[in-house]
């Protein structure tokens, strides 16, 4: 069963801006910031002044008190440039018999951010990734894009389906979409994070997109009730891998405490290295609602910008 994103609950955040944290390059006027200094917005410094110059932005105030030369430098404002990064792989249908599950909600909440970025007039990509590059976009600024996005968006919302196992290879695809965005840009991966590869192989691929300049958001997507919690019945349930078909029968009260333990300890890693990556890290949580989790981290950070 196919289902729609629902347009009507993304455009209630649509009052929020969303701007970029460290500079940003583009080619139109915008909101962000920019690497490159020119005449206009916003005073950011002065340099010495160059025989055979313009005159017009010296700053003869400073010239009458230090004798010097200088030329008043600005900084522009351009366009953000967002990646959005979505893990397709069949993990994320969790819960499989739910219409609310992760690929659900990564899907709404990338669709609410193109939103917000079109709104702004910034350029939105979309790549989509299990064990391989599914699908990579380049960020286009234009409506017609910002409907494919929406449209290629809508596409992952299907049943879950036992005959097309994908599974995931997170640090590959990243270090491919590193290579393929060649601006310094916003990337937005959602993604739980359910890989067999080595942790430091995915951390290695986050280090790459940092060192690439680009602005890193890791939003970790987890049923945060069943997957971290074990909250079910106290009963044997026969669990089946979703990216390996592999089962195995067990009464989850048994192991409950463990379990909860080596997430906390797997995601705790996580956010340690995003930190000193200096990356976003998003816990997000389903049963919270992909709307709750935006509003909030929007909120905060309008105040850290």
């Amino acid at each position: 069963m196919e289902r729609l994103i629902d347009r009507q609950k993304i455009r209630s955040l649509g009052g929020f801006e969303f701007l970029a944290k460290q500079a940003v390059e583009g080619f139109i006027t915008g909101m962000h910031k920019s690497p490159f200094h020119g005449f206009s917005v916003e005073f950011a410094d002065h340099r010495l002044y160059n025989k055979g110059e313009s005159t017009k932005h010296i700053d003869w105030k400073l010239y009458a008190r230090t004798d010097k030369l200088f030329i008043k430098r600005y900084e522009e404002e351009t366009n953000l440039r967002c990646q959005l990064v979505i893990d397709a792989s069949s993990s994320m249908y969790f819960p499989d018999k739910l219409a609310w599950n992760k690929i659900n909600f990564s899907a709404h909440a990338a669709a609410t951010l193109s939103y917000l970025f079109r709104k702004q007039r910034d350029a939105v990509g979309l790549s989509f990734f299990s064990d391989k590059l599914e699908l990579h976009t380049p960020a286009k600024s234009n409506l017609a894009h910002h409907r494919f996005v929406y449209a290629e968006l809508e596409k992952m919302l299907f049943d879950y389906d036992t005959t097309s196992i994908k599974t995931t290879s997170v640090s590959s695809n990243l270090h491919a979409i590193a290579e393929n965005i060649a601006r310094r840009s916003l990337v937005c991966i959602f993604s739980d994070m359910l890989s067999s590869e080595n942790t430091d192989d995915i951390f290695s691929a986050l280090q790459h997109l940092r060192h690439a300049k680009h602005e890193v958001i890791v939003f970790h997507v987890r049923d945060k009730e069943k997957e971290v919690n074990l909250d079910f019945d106290n009963r044997p349930y026969t669990f089946v891998d979703m990216e390996s078909g592999e089962s195995i029968k067990l009464n989850p009260n048994q192991y409950k405490d463990q379990y909860k333990e080596m997430a906390d300890l797997k995601k705790k890693a996580l956010k340690l290295k995003c930190g000193q990556y200096m990356i976003d890290f998003v816990d997000c949580d389903i049963n919270a609602g992909y709307d709750n989790i935006l509003l909030q981290y929007l909120i905060k950070r309008q105040k850290m910008v």
